[in-house]
């Protein structure tokens, strides 16, 4: 788990979001409980609850952030 900002194109920074590896740690004869392996980001300041939906999954943490940031 680790918190980015936002930047836009200019390359000024805004607010911030989380990004975090989701597995199922109880196997395939469980659902998961988020979806389906991989990387996922969203909207998040430290320290507070995540704002908005989760994004993902994604096949690395770079993509997840590149994501986040083509907003």
């Amino acid at each position: 788990m680790a918190y980015y900002q936002f930047t836009n194109e200019t390359g000024e920074s805004y607010g911030s979001f989380e990004t975090f590896f989701y597995y199922d740690a109880f196997g395939p004869e469980h659902p998961p409980r988020l979806g389906d392996r991989g990387w996922y980001w969203h909207a998040c300041f430290p320290g507070c609850l995540p704002e908005g939906d989760l994004s993902g999954p994604f096949e690395t943490e770079e993509a997840a952030i590149k994501d986040a940031d083509s907003l």
